[in-house]
């Protein structure tokens, strides 16, 4: 390709070589021309279009805006969501508990009324790893997602797995295995007062 080409010229020429590609079967040629992490970030490009902005109110509603939709979830559903919405990075399972206050606060506010020992009860239940409340609780969230909207879409809404891999000197390998909610944080807006 000449370096004299528009943006223009170059998507389609693009577009000529991936449909040159793909009538011959090769889509694994595709794929190592692409590669991995920009195909992740084309999957996210494409599903922008798709995807709602979600808005959470000062008294704790989560509205899908672009789709006229409320998502109803209990209190204890919206403080989990609150964390790994705050959490772009992803926490682990495993360290649930060094976000007992953050988780706790959310909780309380989400459970106007609640009693606060119930509040810490329900927290101790989240963050024990010998517990599996967690867990249901990111399931629960998942059907509601769900119901709502295909797979695809869902996946950017709903707490999912990613793993990290890491290399520290020549022979130690270890794998973070975080819990993340996809969702591109610019279709995310959360009242001030939260």
């Amino acid at each position: 390709m000449s370096e004299q080409m528009t943006p223009e010229q170059a998507a389609h020429e693009i577009k000529r070589l991936v449909g040159q590609l793909q009538a011959e079967g090769r889509s694994d040629l595709l794929l190592k021309a692409i590669g991995v992490p920009l195909l992740e970030e084309l999957r996210i490009e494409a599903a922008k279009s798709k995807l709602s902005r979600l808005v959470i109110t000062e008294d704790y509603r989560f509205l899908l805006i672009d789709y006229n939709k409320e998502v109803e979830l209990q209190p204890v559903h919206k403080a989990v969501y609150l964390l790994f919405l705050a959490h772009p990075e992803g926490i682990e399972f495993k360290h649930l508990v060094d976000h007992r206050d953050e988780l706790i606060r959310y909780y309380k506010a989400t459970a106007k009324g609640l009693d606060m020992d119930k509040v810490i009860e329900g927290v101790d239940h989240l963050v024990n790893p010998l517990d599996n409340a967690i867990n249901e609780k990111c399931s629960r969230i998942k059907k509601v997602f769900l119901d709502m909207m295909d797979e695809y879409t869902a996946s950017y809404y709903i707490i999912s797995s990613h793993t990290q891999k890491h290399i520290a000197g020549s022979n130690r390998i270890w794998y973070e295995r975080l819990k993340i909610i996809t969702l591109p944080r610019e279709l995310v807006t959360i009242s001030k007062n939260i």
